[in-house]
């Protein structure tokens, strides 16, 4: 007997858990510390496009206000935290 005959047929699409994906806020911050922080977004890559531009060293973003935070140099605080500069800007958010 042909094997191929006996297994059922596989449907065409399968609803595939990796590809839903929670919508982007406005508000987002890589630190765990800040209330703008979502841990599901970033189980997903995150790219930001800051004056159509794309960029990877954005730690926290505001798309309606229009600006993004990026490290300053290696400057830290009292605390032993980044300084962060804010650059305003066109912003937009988007999975890769």
């Amino acid at each position: 007997m042909n094997e191929a005959a006996q297994c059922p047929p596989l449907p065409e699409h399968l609803p595939d858990q990796a590809t839903q994906r929670p919508p982007l806020p406005d508000h987002l911050s890589i630190d765990a510390r800040s209330p703008h922080h979502v841990a599901a977004i970033f189980e997903h890559d995150v790219g930001i496009r800051f004056n159509d531009k794309e960029r990877g060293d954005v730690l926290e973003y505001c798309i309606s206000e229009g600006w993004i935070k990026v490290q300053a140099g290696k400057a830290r605080d009292r605390k032993g935290q980044p300084l962060l500069l804010k650059l305003k800007g066109r912003v937009e958010a988007f999975y890769r």
